[in-house]
């Protein structure tokens, strides 16, 4: 070894047995003085501190192999021999256990018979080779003391009763880490033939905190006192460690390679290093093997797989720091949600008002297809009702069996990266969907999970609760803003109405001019059959009635949008089956201006928009796509159907909530499907007539019947 080395060594290992001495000494004191009378080990314990540290003293003022230093070695082993029985005392266990005594005197005299070695080895002028021998008897005989004090700690140990455990716990940590790195330190010795300088260094500052740990055992308070490392230190611990054991494998494996000899050995060492430091870079940053570390630490290091102070403020911290991040309150739950699990993306779904499951958020997973509506009520009622937390993966396992899980839709179940479904509960009541993607480390969800997932859907429940009653006071307060000024206009339009209604009659009598007379009459009767119209309609907002069911055809209604719009914007039809539906004619032209309107407002002027007519056998559907910007979900689920909130400048934002309000009072339905960036397509579906002349009849003859 180089002098400088050597030098650094000495220097370390000095101030190693000075700190050892001084942790010794000040443990002996504490023991002396705080430790517990009543423990009949305790004078063994004092005895077994205070030598250990006059042998770090000895090490320090001498050297670690001096003939003092040595002789303080045998003794501080004698005493805590002698401390390991007394230990057991404690609990009486020291009587019953007799068969044990041979063991613990066999003990004592294989360290004693290390004497005569080391006074033969420092006394007498012997040859070299008797010199190693001696020094390789004795490297043997502290082996056999470790290892044979280290089976008696553990079956003794093993042996206590569960308070007596509690009891010996520090004591037994420390005895059992002063003889570990004794035996390392022997073996070492033996197989290399010369005493580790490095250990023998680092002996001090260790046996100095073993013996606080003996101090602590022998406190009154020191049985309930544990050591409980947090998640993130022991995450870190066991990443250092991980990183000390591939340093380790690497010097170990270029050490080897260098027996080749030549540019062989230098050139495979290079080729070496660099692979595997290339393979470290690549590993050790990912995703995935910091999630392998996370659950190896879950399942052998930890009582529970999730460290829940941690977990509930991530989440709280998601959850209230507003809209800074530029995230909804809707995506910031699905993200709140995902961090539990680590799930890299997730969804929000939520119950329309006819208790159906609609896509209203997304996080980090723009590519997954949802349709409109996502789900089925009977798949909103049993997460209602049973609130499981529901593994898609055992879904698939078991898809030939017929359970209420069959209720789940079925693009959910083919979504390859779909993993939890997390119902959200506040009051009983299903107030959303949380649909989260698999982890980089793929796992099956356990108890831990259903029961944290399943507090916390209940918890981010309560925030979606508390947004929707805050939008519906909002709403109200628009509503009644707008009723109050609507009574005022409609009052006015009405005034308005009867006076062109009465210059219409007095022009029949009066004009003299019959062309003038003519096209007076033809304004005058235009202009107040608008505003009769209009007051009919102001005077249907709210009430959900339309004009009596007549018979539609879908068809003529698309053929006059395509007339009137054509000449604006290219409007196309692309198909037109025959459907004759029941309705209003007017009120349906109405809503359907209002969404081709709205299509063309959001496309580009040469991007056309296509009607498209079909039919299902009970219902006749017209559909309005295409090919804009788009909405995103939560636009779709709280703004695009909402009065006075419009996404155009100028917009008054009633278009689409009055065509709703329209389809729905004839019996209908309006969906909307919509992607940013892709498109939007409006679905209005209405009964046809001879499906709901058949239903009139069936539900006539039931009454009769009754």
């Amino acid at each position: 070894m180089p002098a400088v080395e050597t030098g650094l060594l000495a220097t370390v290992g000095l101030a190693s047995n000075v700190l050892g001495a001084i942790a010794c000494i000040a443990a002996a004191l504490w023991i002396l003085r705080k430790g517990d009378r009543s423990r009949l080990d305790r004078h063994a314990a004092i005895i077994a501190v205070a030598l250990t540290g006059l042998w770090s003293g000895l090490a320090a003022a001498l050297t670690p192999v001096s003939l003092a230093a040595e002789l303080s070695e045998t003794a501080r082993n004698l005493a805590l021999i002698y401390l390991l029985f007394r230990l057991f005392a404690n609990d009486g266990r020291d009587e019953s256990l007799r068969p044990i005594r041979p063991l613990v005197i066999t003990l004592f005299l294989v360290e004693l018979s290390q004497l005569p070695l080391m006074i033969l080895s420092m006394r007498l002028a012997v040859p070299a080779e008797f010199a190693v021998v001696a020094f390789q008897i004795a490297a043997v005989l502290h082996v056999l003391v470790t290892i044979g004090a280290l089976v008696l700690l553990h079956n003794l140990y093993a042996g206590a009763a569960a308070a007596s455990q509690r009891l010996l716990r520090w004591s037994a940590i420390a005895l059992a880490g002063i003889w570990l790195y004794d035996l390392n330190l022997h073996t070492v010795a033996y197989l290399s033939g010369e005493s580790p300088e490095l250990l023998l260094a680092l002996r001090g500052t260790f046996m100095g905190l073993l013996a606080i740990a003996l101090a602590i055992g022998s406190h009154p308070a020191g049985a309930g006192l544990r050591f409980s490392p947090s998640r993130a230190v022991a995450f870190r611990s066991l990443s250092l460690l991980l990183i000390g054991g591939y340093l380790l494998v690497m010097v170990v494996v270029t050490r080897s390679l260098a027996l080749l000899g030549g540019d062989l050995g230098r050139v495979t060492q290079v080729g070496f290093l660099v692979m595997a430091s290339v393979a470290a870079i690549i590993w050790l940053p990912s995703a995935r093997a910091r999630g392998w570390l996370r659950v190896m630490l879950a399942k052998h290091l930890f009582h529970h797989r999730y460290d829940y102070r941690a977990e509930w403020l991530r989440f709280t911290e998601t959850m209230g720091r507003g809209g800074a991040s530029g995230e909804s309150l809707h995506e910031r739950a699905v993200k709140a949600m995902a961090d539990i699990t680590d799930s890299p993306a997730g969804i929000l779904l939520a119950p329309n008002e006819e208790a159906e499951l609609e896509l209203v958020a997304r996080w980090q997973w723009p590519d997954l297809e949802v349709p409109s509506p996502a789900a089925g009520y009977r798949f909103a009622d049993l997460l209602e009702r049973s609130e499981f937390v529901f593994d898609i993966d055992a879904l698939r396992a078991r898809s030939g069996a017929a359970s209420e899980a069959d209720d789940v839709p079925q693009w959910l179940r083919a979504a390859p990266a779909a993993w939890a479904v997390v119902p959200l509960i506040h009051f009983e009541r299903l107030a959303g969907v949380v649909v989260l993607a698999r982890p980089p480390l793929a796992r099956a969800l356990d108890w831990e999970d259903f029961d944290l997932l399943r507090a916390a859907g209940r918890q981010l429940a309560s925030y979606l609760a508390e947004q929707a009653g805050q939008q519906a006071l909002m709403e109200a307060a628009r509503f009644d803003e707008f009723n109050r000024r609507i009574a005022f206009v409609m009052h006015d339009i009405k005034n308005l109405a009867s006076q062109l209604t009465l210059l219409a009659r007095n022009a029949e009598k009066h004009a003299e001019n019959p062309d003038f007379r003519a096209d007076m009459l033809i304004t005058l009767r235009n202009s107040a059959d608008k505003l009769q119209t209009l007051l009919a309609r102001l005077g249907r907002y709210g009430t959900g009635k339309v004009g009596g069911g007549r018979e539609v055809n879908l068809g003529a209604v698309a053929k006059r949008l395509v007339q009137r719009f054509g000449t604006i914007h290219p409007v196309k039809l692309t198909r037109n089956e025959l459907c004759v539906v029941q309705g209003d004619a007017e009120a349906l032209e109405q809503a359907l201006q209002h969404l081709v309107q709205n299509a063309i407002d959001a496309s580009s002027p040469n991007a056309p928009v296509y009607l498209d007519i079909s039919s299902d056998g009970l219902n006749g559907r017209i559909e309005i796509v295409d090919s804009g910007s788009g909405m995103t979900p939560e636009f779709v689920r709280s703004g695009l159907f909402k009065p006075f909130v419009s996404s155009k400048d100028g917009g008054f934002g009633i278009g689409a909530f009055e065509a709703r309000e329209l389809v729905r009072a004839m019996g209908g339905r309006l969906n909307v499907e919509s992607r940013e960036g892709l498109g939007t397509r409006f679905i209005v579906s209405l009964p046809l007539a001879a499906a709901a002349d058949l239903l009139g009849q069936d539900s006539q003859f039931k009454s009769e019947v009754a």
